[in-house]
């Protein structure tokens, strides 16, 4: 077992996984560290020669995921966004994004097409169903007054070219 692996291990209470790479970052609540959050994303999981669509669909779903936080858990006061992206196994990717904002009184709900917390501004209420339409698996938690972490997988295709 590599550190990383008993750390993760330590952690969750599980079998660590098998972790290839892995990113953690934090950046401040501001609407424009969500194109960070993008960037940051699609350069890490660039290592794994993703096609084009698997790309956008990984940066469109971090993007909502990271609006959410700011936007919904942090509303008009500054936090942190926290991210990790680990790369698992050949082809699988998992991004966490959590904060420590408000958090969410009735999950079901809030995953509902165009449900908005902020109905007089310009939010569709679309971002679960985004995250959820382009990522194989989505996992909320949330405890209100104390945040939300949104988990998303996606297991890549096959390789474009095969690096040795």
């Amino acid at each position: 077992m590599t550190n990383t692996e008993t750390i993760e291990k330590k952690r969750s209470g599980r079998p660590p996984e098998n972790l290839r790479n892995e990113i953690r970052i934090e950046l401040p609540s501001s609407s424009v560290n969500e194109g960070i959050a993008r960037s940051v994303s699609s350069v890490f999981v660039s290592q794994l020669d993703p096609t084009f669509e698997e790309l956008s669909d990984i940066k469109c779903a971090v993007s909502e995921a990271v609006t959410n936080a700011i936007v919904h858990g942090y509303r008009d006061k500054r936090g942190i966004v926290y991210i990790t992206i680990k790369i698992l196994d050949e082809r699988t990717v998992r991004i966490e994004v959590r904060d420590k904002g408000c958090g969410i009184d009735d999950i079901k709900t809030a995953m509902q097409p165009l449900y908005t917390t902020d109905p007089e501004g310009e939010r569709s209420g679309m971002g679960f169903t985004v995250m959820e339409s382009f990522m194989d698996r989505l996992t909320v938690v949330s405890k209100p007054g104390s945040g939300t972490k949104v988990t998303m997988v996606k297991t890549l295709g096959n390789p474009k070219r095969a690096f040795k």
